[in-house]
């Protein structure tokens, strides 16, 4: 039970972290501002209706709900795979690390109708979509649970 709070109390922690930073760009930005840091790196003020790389950012509306139903749906699933496998390493802190995620962008999709974004990494005139740090935790979840797959036998995965 202790494992499996450590690993809930990191997905909380990610949600703060998502949260704060979110509250700190709202707070100082105004919408579409953005803030040149380095040649390649920019602060920037979006919001995104849509889910990765604003799929479906253009619809009517409906998807705001379908994914905080989606992402719900997702974290319980996760809290679950995180309660059976918690004494492990590799699989918990993956699936803690998309579950603070998908509920810190859940938090904004119920407040705002869209996702925050704020992170621009860019070069040569491309631009990657901006993203948050709830993004980030998914995104490096989601590898850590590809490289759990992949390179690790089921008694290694402790």
């Amino acid at each position: 039970m202790r494992r499996f709070l450590f690993w809930l109390g990191l997905s909380g922690l990610i949600i703060l972290l998502d949260q704060l930073t979110k509250f700190w760009v709202v707070s100082a930005l105004r919408l579409g501002q953005s803030i040149e840091l380095t040649a390649f790196f920019n602060l920037v003020f979006v919001y995104n209706a849509g889910a990765a790389f604003s799929f479906l950012s253009d619809a009517s509306g409906w998807q705001r709900w379908f994914f905080v139903v989606l992402a719900l749906a997702v974290s319980g699933w996760l809290t679950l795979l995180i309660r059976q496998h918690a004494s492990e390493r590799m699989l918990p802190l993956a699936a803690a690390l998309i579950l603070g995620g998908a509920l810190g962008n859940v938090i904004d999709r119920i407040r705002f109708g869209a996702v925050v974004d704020f992170l621009d990494v860019h070069a040569a005139g491309w631009h990657w979509p901006a993203f948050n740090v709830a993004d980030s935790a998914i995104s490096a979840g989601v590898v850590l649970l590809i490289l759990q797959q992949l390179f690790f036998s089921s008694s290694e995965k402790k």
